[in-house]
């Protein structure tokens, strides 16, 4: 029986590898935006709708207030591909709606043509951050740790 704590993963090679793969996302939606999508093959791309940078319309979110599963494959417009995130349009219920996804709010990515998929980890939610209330000004905070007190009073002038 060893005393000696684990060893930690200071290179943080699980982030990394999540990372790697995510560049693999990016790289086959490049391709898809140079030359369009090549035989059979289409994309189901999962991800969390309240994860830090995603951008889908008020209705959309209303709709799949955690996650939703787009689709690209016939109907998609204005895909743009960017380092950490990609914007697509698409069609819900005939309308175009803008939807932005960062690589990192991605939890699969499926081909099935291929039976390509990858799964990541979730990423962390954004949730809408209640400020707590100021205290009125005119009634000093209460505090139970030590006063402060200037040094100035004491200093050779």
């Amino acid at each position: 029986m060893s005393d000696q704590a684990p060893p930690v993963d200071e290179m943080q090679y699980e982030r990394l590898a999540h990372e790697a793969l995510r560049g693999v996302v990016r790289s086959a939606l490049e391709h898809v935006l140079a030359e369009g999508l090549p035989g059979a093959h289409h994309f189901y791309i999962t991800f969390k709708t309240r994860a830090s940078g995603v951008s889908v319309p008020p209705d959309i979110l209303a709709k799949y207030p955690e996650e939703m599963t787009v689709v690209l494959q016939h109907q998609y417009e204005d895909l743009t591909v960017d380092a950490d995130q990609f914007s697509v349009k698409l069609r819900f219920g005939g309308l175009p709606k803008h939807l932005v996804m960062p690589y990192s709010a991605i939890t699969r990515f499926y081909d099935p043509s291929v039976q390509f998929l990858l799964q990541f980890e979730e990423p962390e939610i954004v949730e809408p951050v209640e400020e707590e209330p100021t205290p009125p000004k005119d009634v000093p905070p209460i505090s139970d740790g030590p006063k402060v007190v200037s040094l100035d009073q004491f200093r050779k002038k």
